[in-house]
């Protein structure tokens, strides 16, 4: 998972109001339950030191309408009576309220409730074009178009003697390859440029699936890996379904899923390059060594108590060892959320680790793989 989105809270200084709540739940008691499922988690926030202002900030942010139609949950991170990040959320939280008041924001839940990479760019095929899509964590938007060369379709109204003979020539230029294929290659090229220009980890292919194919053995072999298809959706305006988010949802998580072993694999084939345990990780973030977090919140580890000030790299096991980072009064914080704030601030990526089948890796939890102290020009580089 990138980091990058979480960086504006680490801009401010906190405490931070975390809230997570389910409200994917609709009838026709909503808002009222929504009203006093909210009050509690302002009244906790109190419970816990909350400033006035910032329950009040949050309060607000919480009961405003509209929600966003088929919402999984919210999950709203507030400050100095501020709310400063409240992203969008694919999954439900799996308690209807989780709140704290604390040094650092709870950015943990995210890594299972946020809308995760891969970046998708959906391409809707016809014969005579594509339209293009990229959808992110942060929505979806039209991102270019390509247009071929428009060839007769419809079917002719003469009643001319050889109107069956002209239809049936006009059939076999449609169908003909020839025909198709200059689009074909322009389409091709469209998606590849796009690709490369947004960095889309994953390519959707939806439309016909002559059209699919014929795409999809154009583009280039290097990309090719990325690319899915998808009998659902289609190009023109009004159509019914232009492509089920279920089937995006469904590529995304066997992409993450593929890329969750393969980051395993990688994590276990290099113990060198490899920190478990808070002492080390610890380390490795005070040095900016870290280049991706491993994170299994069942483990032991991961909400360890350490010690923070107010920078990144001012991270301690032990409330003593703060004092010689230069922080007099250091906070406590979980050992998660602050190896989070310290990957987030120096580009590291993280990742969730499921427990199923993976219970012993990382070793209480938390891990990373680490960059290499130098490389020949003086820089970190990722082992």
């Amino acid at each position: 998972m990138q980091l990058a989105f979480l960086a504006p809270l680490y801009e401010r200084p906190g405490p931070w109001a975390s809230v997570h709540l389910d409200t994917a739940w609709t009838d026709e008691s909503t808002p009222s339950r929504r009203e006093f499922q909210v009050t509690e988690a302002c009244r906790e926030l109190a419970v816990q030191g909350a400033d006035e202002a910032t329950s009040r900030a949050v309060y607000e942010a919480l009961t405003a309408w509209p929600h966003d139609p088929g919402e999984s949950g919210r999950a709203v991170f507030a400050t100095g009576g501020e709310v400063v990040l409240d992203p969008p959320l694919a999954h439900r939280p799996p308690a209807a309220s989780d709140v704290s008041w604390s040094a650092l924001p709870r950015v943990a839940p995210l890594l299972d409730l946020a809308v995760q990479e891969p970046v998708c760019l959906v391409a809707y095929i016809d014969r005579t074009g594509a339209d293009l899509e990229l959808r992110s964590p942060l929505g979806s938007r039209a991102v270019g178009q390509a247009q071929g060369k428009r060839w007769p379709i419809h079917r002719t109204t003469i009643s001319h003697w050889s109107a069956g003979r002209h239809q049936r020539s006009l059939e076999r230029t449609w169908r003909s390859w020839d025909t198709w294929d200059p689009n074909a290659d322009e389409i091709a090229a469209a998606i590849a440029a796009n690709q490369e220009d947004c960095g889309a980890d994953l390519v959707v292919l939806a439309g016909g699936l002559r059209e699919r194919r014929a795409v999809h053995n154009r583009l280039p072999v290097a990309l090719r890996p990325r690319v899915v298809e998808t009998d659902h959706g289609g190009r023109a305006e009004g159509s019914p379904a232009r492509l089920l988010d279920e089937d995006v949802e469904r590529s995304r998580q066997d992409h993450l899923n593929r890329r969750t072993e393969e980051e395993l694999d990688r994590f276990r084939a290099a113990p060198a390059a490899t920190a478990e345990g808070i002492p080390a990780l610890v380390d490795a973030a005070r040095e900016h060594r870290i280049a991706e977090l491993f994170i299994r919140p069942e483990g032991s580890d991961a909400h360890h108590e350490v010690w923070v000030g107010k920078e990144p790299e001012q991270l301690a096991v032990g409330r003593a060892d703060l004092q010689y980072l230069g922080e007099p009064h250091p906070s406590s914080a979980r050992a998660d959320d602050a190896l989070l704030r310290c990957a987030a601030v120096t580009g590291a990526e993280a990742l969730r680790v499921p427990s199923r089948g993976h219970d012993d890796v990382p070793a209480g939890g938390l891990g990373a793989l680490l960059h290499r102290p130098y490389d020949d020009r003086g820089r970190g580089v990722r082992s």
